[in-house]
């Protein structure tokens, strides 16, 4: 087998240690070396010393970025392999023979690197993860105060359709601050909510015990505090967005998707499409694609892969609120497929129907085109029309069909 990389280096990365194995022409050898900062610097100046050029690892949970980010900066070629992609033969797993199966591996290019982006994109990334990680957060909090309140007896959200807006935020003020009086909470209500005063007095008549006032207070704290923070990393993420305004424009016309959508996938997959071959390996990349699985003629589970799962939930989510929008082809798409195999895997198939449009339109730099609620049938109209006759004649009709001048 021909050698393509002479001097490189198979890393078997684990949470306190690296095992490290370099080939060469003249040797090979092994070393172990802790994950601490001064360990790895020592590890890279040794992997120097050897004049390596490529050094591979598998993508070990977040274990792999430290190392990642040193050897990106001592400039050498890193490829962060997809452990799938190179399994150890059984029966011989240790540390040091995965380093050295590794490093064999990449020395005869049999390694395909995943996609890893740049330290600028990479850094966009986290802060969004982690703003999304907020604002989950933020509605846990928002139900665990309507638990306190059903434990309360109090029927809030059945009148008011947001707990927490202008009316329902100052009711909760007031009931922390002790007041019990059905209407004079009622008499607290605030724009249209203001109609609705005999009903809130049913709903607010409950049993607040103290208890629940002081978890009230602390949960509403809370979700201050975490609107503050939503609120800096906002700011923080529109800074970093300005180069990219076009780009998020664009995407923030598909139905579904809003700025925060738009701003996640990018951060996820960045705007030069050249990385992906085509649009089926960015959706399969992403966790979106059918599974592909086929023994003795028989087609078997066709469940999806977990790929990027921060992108698979944005795009699901963006789908969801595709499908309840009015005449448009991704909502036609969503009930034409979930009424024969179910809401989840129609949300998962316009989830794949969004990305593929991300990906055309970044990679052509046009608008998104709306193809209407009709397309579908416009497509395969002859065997519509077929199927509406034979439905009709198997009622006992005889139907003629003409075209309208």
């Amino acid at each position: 087998m021909d050698v393509v990389y002479d001097r490189c280096c198979g890393l078997d990365v684990h949470k306190k240690m690296v095992v490290a194995c370099v080939l060469t022409p003249e040797t090979k050898e092994i070393r172990t070396f802790s994950t601490m900062t001064d360990d790895l610097l020592e590890m890279v100046d040794w992997l120097g010393k050897h004049g390596c050029t490529h050094v591979a690892m598998e993508s070990t949970a977040s274990f792999w970025k430290p190392i990642y980010n040193l050897l990106e900066s001592a400039e050498f070629n890193v490829l962060v392999v997809n452990a799938k992609h190179m399994k150890n033969v059984p029966g011989r797993k240790t540390d040091v023979k995965d380093a050295e199966w590794i490093a064999g591996l990449l020395r005869h290019g049999l390694l395909q690197a995943s996609y890893i982006p740049n330290r600028e994109q990479r850094e966009l990334r986290e802060l969004i993860r982690y703003r999304r990680s907020l604002i989950e957060e933020r509605a846990r909090e928002v139900n665990r105060i309507q638990k306190v309140l059903e434990g309360a007896n109090i029927k809030l959200s059945s009148v008011a359709s947001d707990t927490l807006g202008k009316s329902g935020r100052a009711i909760l003020e007031a009931m922390i601050d002790g007041e019990k009086n059905p209407e004079v909470l009622s008499e607290l209500a605030k724009g249209r909510m203001k109609t609705k005063k005999p009903e809130l007095q049913k709903a607010l008549n409950g049993l607040m015990g103290e208890h629940q006032r002081m978890m009230l207070a602390a949960q509403l704290r809370h979700i201050d505090y975490l609107d503050e923070e939503i609120a800096r990393l906002d700011e923080e993420v529109k800074r970093r967005m300005l180069p990219f305004e076009e780009d998020l424009e664009l995407i923030d016309t598909i139905p579904g998707v809003g700025r925060r959508t738009a701003e996640q996938i990018l951060a996820e997959i960045g705007t030069d499409m050249a990385q992906f071959p085509s649009a089926a390996h960015l959706c399969s990349w992403a966790g979106l694609a059918p599974g592909n699985n086929e023994s003795a003629g028989k087609r078997k589970s066709g469940k999806t892969r977990k790929g990027n799962q921060k992108l698979r939930a944005a795009l699901v989510e963006a789908a969801r609120a595709a499908a309840r929008t009015k005449n448009t082809y991704l909502s036609t798409q969503y009930h034409r497929i979930a009424a024969r195999r179910g809401k989840n895997r129609a949300a998962v198939a316009v989830a794949h129907s969004i990305l593929t449009i991300v990906y055309h339109m970044l990679q052509r730099r046009h608008p998104y085109i709306e193809l209407g609620p009709t397309y579908y049938e416009e497509r395969r109209k002859d065997a519509v029309i077929k199927q509406a006759i034979r439905k009709l004649q198997s009622l006992g009709m005889e139907v003629s069909v003409k075209p309208v001048a």
